[in-house]
């Protein structure tokens, strides 16, 4: 047995590889989802008739409603099973793909998208918290570092896939090729997953309010400013969603009943940390993908299964690297390996955002990529390790719910602000140019080189972010079964 917390670690599982296993066709479902999203969104524009902010939306409308649940859904997995809502929310979300393919109009495909974010809320806690139960705390690095190879994987697949299925099939098909992957996933949960100890919680319904209030606010208005011309009610829609989430953390502090985020997660450095580093990335990460994709497909006229080329070596040195990650990250101090890994990306992405012109050769962008994938490896698993490994084991879904809501929100505002910022870029490098309703498989050589400059600018605030989770990651502390050696 292992001792962390000043409480007994009891496992639940003698088979907790395959628990793992069954878990990880969840997470990767989610993940190849998110990433074949990203490749067919010109070809979604073209489709639907969609502007560049609707389709905007179809990626914010899902982490909008990703978010939001997060809060709640890790305690619902504490208070009645932690196996039973992630089999929930398998269903949900392969129910949502079914709907998102059958979408006719933008506006549908945003609403089926926001189904499908619900879905991944009540999957995304559950695996990290029965990992923090079916594994020890001298293991867990390990097996985050299976977990960040399944990311490594699906985002090599995903892109990859979405880029067949929608050259060959049309772009429902990367919504449909969920439905026997969720089927799959609802079989293997069912016999490899344990049954856990619960733990009984209330919910904090009024702080649920607070935070989904404030947070669509504040989304929705950066992401429509420019749409507006940054009117008047515009930054007093922000303002106010920025009030309610000040209200949504006063309440949280001062309530008497079982507040939605325990700020007492928050002593915990390594964990407070490691949620700033997460948002970072997510903000970062997400936001990235829409400027990279349209800047590869409309200036660089590729393909969608081209330019998704172009991201695999990113994917396959995660996918490589995570494992040789999680074994060493149990030895040594996180710090070496986390701030190594968002330092690393914040340069890829800035010098990928350098590089993007009309004139770059693909071999010369495929440098920032492989070290983005490098660090790729050196910062998601790790970072989830480290936030939760000192954790007890009644707050284990509280803290992964917590955890992922940082990393999801950081993802939607990135999605927003990211997107608002390459509005704007193209607003000022082409003046009069309108890209909502163009044919968005062209884009004239006239305008080439300012549409390219507008997708490269708009990365450069996620490598600034990135540069603060580098930061944040330089003063984080040894966990305790390393101290105890």
């Amino acid at each position: 047995m292992s001792v962390v917390s000043g409480s007994t670690f009891k496992p639940v599982s003698d088979k907790p590889w395959q628990a793992l296993f069954a878990l990880c066709v969840g997470f990767f479902m989610i993940l190849v989802d998110m990433t074949i999203v990203a490749v067919a969104q010109p070809q979604i524009k073209a489709s639907l008739d969609a502007s560049v902010t609707g389709i905007v939306w179809v990626t914010s409308a899902y982490l909008l409603t990703y978010a939001v649940p997060l809060l709640i859904t890790g305690r619902l997995g504490d208070k009645i099973g932690p196996k039973k809502v992630y089999q929930a929310g398998l269903v949900v979300f392969t129910v949502a793909s079914l709907w998102c393919g059958l979408s006719g109009s933008i506006g549908e495909l945003i609403a089926a998208r926001g189904l499908q974010g619900v879905g991944a809320a009540l999957i995304t806690p559950q695996t990290m918290a029965l990992i923090t139960r079916i594994f020890p705390p001298e293991r867990r690095g390990a097996a985050m570092g299976v977990w960040g190879t399944v990311a490594g994987v699906a985002t090599a697949v995903g892109p990859l896939l979405g880029g067949i299925l929608t050259d060959g099939l049309g772009w429902e098909w990367i919504f449909f090729v969920n439905l026997p992957v969720g089927v799959v996933g609802l079989v293997l949960a069912q016999a490899l997953v344990p049954n856990v100890e619960t733990h009984d919680h209330k919910f904090d319904w009024i702080g649920v309010a607070l935070s989904a209030v404030g947070l669509t606010a504040v989304v929705f208005g950066i992401q429509e400013g420019e749409s507006y011309d940054w009117a008047g009610w515009i930054w007093a829609l922000v303002a106010g969603g920025l009030v309610f989430l000040a209200l949504f953390v006063v309440w949280q502090s001062t309530m008497r009943g079982e507040p939605l985020v325990p700020l007492s997660l928050f002593r915990n450095r390594n964990f407070t940390l490691s949620n700033i580093g997460i948002a970072t990335v997510g903000f970062a990460v997400s936001g990235s993908m829409i400027p990279i994709m349209f800047y590869l497909q409309l200036v660089g006229g590729m393909s969608p299964t081209r330019s998704a080329l172009v991201m695999v070596p990113m994917a396959v040195m995660t996918g490589a690297l995570a494992p040789v990650v999680g074994r060493v990250l149990d030895r040594v101090h996180p710090t070496v390996i986390v701030a190594s890994g968002l330092l690393g990306y914040a340069v890829a992405m800035f010098w990928l955002g350098v590089i993007m012109t009309p004139e770059t050769p693909v071999w010369l962008l495929l440098l920032p990529t492989i070290l983005m994938g490098v660090s790729s490896a050196g910062i998601w698993a790790p970072l989830a390790a480290t936030a939760t490994r000192d954790l007890p084991w009644h707050q284990a879904g509280a803290g992964a719910g917590v955890y992922n809501t940082t990393r999801v929100v950081g993802s939607v505002i990135g999605a927003s602000a990211i997107g608002a910022l390459m509005t704007s870029r193209l607003a000022a490098n082409l003046p009069g140019a309108d890209f909502d309703h163009s044919d968005s498989s062209q884009i004239p050589n006239i305008a080439r080189d300012g549409f390219a400059d507008s997708m490269g600018q708009a990365i450069y605030l996620g490598a600034a972010l990135l540069f603060i989770g580098f930061l944040c990651a330089l003063f984080l502390k040894r966990p305790s079964h390393q101290r105890a050696e």
